[in-house]
């Protein structure tokens, strides 16, 4: 894709793709820390969401790690959010202060041409200024079809980098019934999430965090539990229509209770689980062809279980590292609608050759999908694809696990102050019981926020989590609902009010309900 050394983005004339990638057919492993997935998804499968639609610390879990860099798994040539042209620019504007990042356009009047490589008003077309309507035509009748105006922009300017960073500071309440016993844990929670994005006319680096921090007041085992994660993507615009993406990271999460893998009588004291991840995708453009060849490793650690007697138990049979590789080709039907296939293989390695149950789980993963890829501008935007995705282990006492995926992002914005996001994203989890080979997890999570006036905005959210277990694993689905509502009131451009209400329902091999609720502050620049 060409780019406009103006702007650091690529035009949207030509958008196709043709990918050098033969030599990714040896590529080998899964992508995440908890889970086998060949095709690269976020910890939770919704796309990256603004900060009055996140909510409360600690309360709000669907909207938790959602901030995060898109990996190779869209083509770059798909506009990201808020990317719409800003045609009303003031010619006398600084665009290197509190403008969006890499926002470098010409003022109107000027022509990409005439301003050249610095936009020097001096080469401007003598003729521009006549040739410009003096009226700038009708408002449009109806005021949601009006295009949107950028928000008020905020950050801290760090050289040729913005940082816009939130922190959002809440008590929350939790009560859990889990087979006939309530517990109910009062605890604070610390919210930190941050984006630092370059605004250089050519390449463009993004970084993102977000992190939580508990710590219990009353009820519970846990007196501090920290969660978090950070993202960097490195954007490399080539000549020939070629972008490279270099990407890297790290996460810290912890099993949740009800998770199959959960240690029995381990109370709320799981394994925690350290991901170290990095990657490199190339891009390439040829007539209506794109084509895409990408590589990512991961490397998982996991920390020890605390029993209820308060011993600590070893994890380290389940440390491993993954690798995996895939390759793309999709044809460009028209600027807004792109199909796609999609093949993947990848290893997975763990660092004993057995587990402590004498098992050989090293794994082979290969899976293929065909899907859409779709780009109405802000209306609505993502993609979605299916296939089949199988992993073979080495013991062959363990059976294959595989079976139909689903995986994909959409946002929708049916009206101006109205956003919807969707996500799909299916994974194979490795079992640690002796014997099963694991199940493969479906996961369905969507969000609605809705700006009931200009400061205050209410959100909706829900998922459901289905785990169908196989590979003579012998267990009973389990399904896990998730239902939420919530509102900000945005106190001033600085200060946000949070209150946020939770209700997760576990069903299946194991019967779980959790209440959460709570109310925060959020600071952010």
């Amino acid at each position: 894709m060409k780019t406009d050394d103006m702007t650091g983005t690529r035009s949207p004339g030509r958008r196709t793709a043709l990918g050098l990638l033969l030599a990714c057919s040896s590529l080998v492993g899964p992508g995440l820390a908890a889970a086998q997935t060949i095709f690269p998804t976020d910890a939770n499968p919704l796309p990256s969401l603004s900060d009055n639609q996140i909510g409360t610390a600690g309360t709000s879990t669907i909207t938790r790690n959602t901030q995060g860099p898109p990996g190779p798994a869209y083509f770059s040539g798909a506009r990201p959010a808020g990317a719409a042209l800003d045609l009303d620019v003031d010619p006398n504007a600084d665009p290197t202060v509190d403008g969006d990042a890499g926002d470098l356009r010409p003022a109107r009047g000027v022509s990409a041409a005439a301003a050249g490589p610095a936009g020097n008003a001096e080469d401007e077309d003598p003729d521009a200024s006549a040739a410009a309507p003096l009226d700038a035509g009708a408002e449009p009748i109806d005021s949601q079809d009006a295009p949107r105006q950028p928000d008020d922009p905020t950050g801290i300017r760090l050289g040729s980098f913005m940082l816009r960073p939130s922190v959002n500071q809440s008590i929350n309440t939790e009560i859990t019934r889990s087979n006939g016993a309530k517990e109910t844990r009062n605890y604070l929670a610390t919210g930190i999430r941050g984006t630092l994005s370059s605004d250089w006319s050519r390449h463009a680096l993004t970084v993102t965090g977000d992190g939580v921090f508990e710590t219990d007041l009353s009820g519970g085992d846990r007196s501090f539990e920290p969660e978090g994660t950070i993202a960097a993507d490195l954007r490399l615009d080539f000549a020939d229509d070629t972008v490279a993406h270099v990407t890297g990271g790290y996460s810290f999460t912890r099993e949740d209770t009800n998770d199959p893998n959960a240690v029995g009588g381990g109370s709320e004291n799981q394994a925690g689980v350290h991901q170290f991840n990095g990657g490199l995708s190339v891009e390439r453009d040829l007539g209506r062809i794109r084509g895409l060849a990408a590589v990512e490793a991961t490397r998982s650690i996991y920390t020890d279980a605390k029993l209820a007697d308060g011993s600590m138990l070893s994890m380290g049979d389940r440390d491993r590292t993954s690798v995996d590789g895939r390759l793309r080709l999709g044809y460009e039907l028209s600027t807004a609608l792109v199909p796609f296939v999609e093949v993947a293989t990848g290893h997975t390695f763990y660092d004993q050759t057995r587990d402590n149950a004498g098992y050989a789980r090293s794994s082979q993963t290969y899976a293929a999908r065909t899907g859409v890829q779709f780009d109405f501008g802000e209306k609505l935007r993502g993609e979605i694809g299916a296939g089949y995705e199988v992993v073979d282990y080495e013991d062959s006492r363990l059976g294959s696990v595989g079976g139909i995926s689903f995986d994909g992002q959409a946002v929708w914005s049916p009206q101006r102050g109205t956003d919807v996001s969707l996500g799909l994203k299916t994974t194979v989890q490795d079992s640690t019981t002796a014997g099963q080979s694991g199940w493969v997890e479906y996961q369905l999570t969507t969000a609605l926020a809705h700006e009931m006036r200009d400061n205050v905005t209410g959100r909706l959210s829900g998922g459901t989590t289905l785990r169908d277990f196989q590979g003579g694993s012998g267990g009973e689905d389990e399904i896990t609902w998730v239902a939420g509502v919530g509102v900000t009131w945005a106190i001033n451009r600085y200060l946000d009010l949070t209150s946020d209400v939770e209700y997760e329902r576990t069903s299946g091999g194991s019967e779980q309900n959790i209440l959460r609720a709570g109310v925060g502050l959020t600071v952010k620049r």
